[in-house]
């Protein structure tokens, strides 16, 4: 058996795992319950059913990282709903977050009427109408808040204006400048750092990407690992943190298409696909590419001083027992620390720090950027709409569907301030996006990130799974040692080759107006040393 026929049997293997487990799991109650909301259905004591999937961080009846009570926040949110709609009953179900999975519903018309997936992976496929645009919605009132009387309050006016974060709620408009997703709340990553560890040995959290480097060092000198992470978080985190250092000075130069202003207050010149196809073929993100060699040079002089096994999902373990001193994680993390009585050691939070002049000829000088952003994101997918007839065009459909507006209103009743706070703030892990829901103060050092630029662009949820699949892949064989830089890079260039040409062949992009930029900008780009060639026609 090959190796690419040994992982995707491994891939095939896990996805049934999943699925197996879930249903293991949820069967006999899920069943159960699933039986008597059919047959209440079909006796016309509901008129809706919706299905709605909320995502591991407020699955009903779990209990993050074993720590305290069973999750209830939306469970009593949802019976609150149905108490005002007797007519409506809401099934939380659980979906396997692998896109595989949703990616298949989706195209049998069998997901969720409610899903929780990263937005930047409802981009790829809005052409497919498999998402419902949510803009007439949000520029109208949220009916509850317009219930209660003020017409001072946030949502009285537009249900936009209930979110804290405007910039990077509105900012995550597709390309095609419809909005397809909610958020009820904020994430930002960091570095969990052994304050107690770096107090006895004399270590302060670093200024500049080297102090980084030499705090690894020196960490690892003193026998520990110097820090937690894994191929996950390095493909992904890793990768647009160091690409927006080299690229942001350029942005002037490469940004070729102008969102409009609501989108681009918040991203900023923000890559979006068609952008990055056209930049390659113009020689950008590829071996001739230095800033592009560079980004991925950069990263691998984190491998010394990473766990052994990057592929590790328990990226807990060495940290709580103090085998290692750092540990690259999300907001989530904050209740695992917060709630283990038996740490013994203090801990703190700090950034990952810029680069300088004096570690890459490339560096801009510039605060590392916002590399999280909304957390838990809700959209509604064309299931909602299955009280319509499929032949009708899609915008009259959402024009027509009753069981749509059910569901949007059941997302603007989970935007009331108290309705947001009994789910996010069940347990420190996430910031609210609701004006009036307040901030559990664990949580403080990711609101100051947060108030960060957006990141240049985000190349894990760029293009389809086979382009993430495959950078993985030989990102864990270049930082492990298998492969060395230039044929990673030869790899690399491959692949964004393939990922790009696919994507402009899907989407059949016009790139006339893309070429129209380029030209236009070309006196900006004339003084720029360490750019690709042009390439050769």
């Amino acid at each position: 058996m090959s190796r690419p026929q040994f992982a995707l049997m491994l891939r095939r293997l896990s996805l049934a795992a999943v699925l197996t487990v879930g249903v293991v799991v949820l069967w006999p109650e899920r069943k159960a319950a699933v039986a008597g909301t059919e047959a209440k259905a079909q006796s016309g004591e509901y008129k809706y059913v919706l299905r709605m999937s909320v995502g591991q961080n407020y699955l009903p009846g779990s209990v993050p990282a074993g720590i305290g009570e069973p999750l209830q926040g939306v469970t009593q949110v949802v019976a609150a709903f149905e108490a005002r709609y007797p007519d409506t009953k809401v099934e939380i179900v659980t979906v396997p977050i692998e896109r595989e999975f949703l990616v298949t519903q989706l195209s049998g018309g069998a997901a969720p009427d409610i899903v929780s997936v990263n937005v930047e992976d409802v981009w790829v496929d809005a052409q497919k109408q498999w998402y419902v645009p949510l803009d007439r919605f949000l520029e109208r009132p949220n009916p509850f808040v317009v219930a209660k009387g003020d017409p001072a309050a946030p949502g009285a006016r537009q249900w936009w204006d209930m979110f804290t974060y405007q910039a990077i709620t509105r900012g995550k408009a597709a390309p095609d400048g419809n909005n397809y997703c909610i958020s009820l709340d904020m994430v930002e990553t960091g570095i969990f750092y052994n304050r107690t560890f770096f107090a006895q040995h004399g270590l302060r959290p670093p200024e500049s990407w080297g102090e980084f480097i030499a705090l690894l060092r020196r960490v690892k000198e003193l026998g520990r690992t110097p820090l937690l992470t894994n191929i996950d978080c390095l493909a992904d985190w890793g990768t647009d943190l160091i690409f927006d250092q080299f690229y942001r000075e350029l942005m002037p130069g490469l940004d070729l298409k102008k969102d409009d202003p609501v989108r681009a207050a918040y991203l900023q010149g923000y890559m979006d696909p068609e952008e990055i196809s056209f930049l390659h073929r113009q020689g950008y993100f590829t071996r001739r590419d230095p800033r592009f060699v560079e980004v991925w040079r950069k990263l691998g002089e984190l491998r010394p001083f990473l766990t052994k096994d990057i592929n590790t999902q328990d990226l807990t373990r060495e940290f709580v027992t103090q085998q290692a001193v750092m540990l690259w994680n999300g907001s989530w993390f904050v209740y695992r620390l917060a709630g283990d009585q038996q740490l013994g050691f203090d801990w703190g939070v700090f950034y990952l720090p810029p680069m300088l002049p004096a570690d890459s000829p490339y560096a801009s000088g510039l605060p590392m950027c916002v590399i999280g952003g909304v957390a838990t994101q809700l959209e509604v997918t064309n299931s909602a709409l299955s009280d319509t007839d499929p032949a009708l065009p899609f915008a009259e459909r959402i024009a027509r569907s009753g069981r749509l507006r059910r569901a949007v209103e059941l997302l603007q009743f989970m935007c009331l301030p108290e309705n947001t706070g009994r789910i996010v703030n069940e347990y420190p892990a996430l910031i609210p996006n609701i004006v009036g829901v307040p901030v559990h103060p664990q949580l403080d050092p990711f609101v100051e990130i947060l108030k960060r630029r957006y990141t240049t662009t985000k190349w894990a949820y760029t293009f389809d799974l086979r382009f993430t699949d495959i950078l993985k892949r030989i990102l864990h064989l270049y930082l492990t040692g298998a492969i060395d830089l230039d044929e990673f890079m030869r790899w690399q260039e491959d692949n964004v080759t393939t990922a790009t040409e696919n994507f402009l062949q899907r989407t059949q992009t016009d790139l006339a107006p893309l070429q129209q930029e380029w030209d236009r900008l070309a006196p900006l780009r004339a003084g720029w040393r360490d750019v690709p060639p042009p390439p050769s026609r």
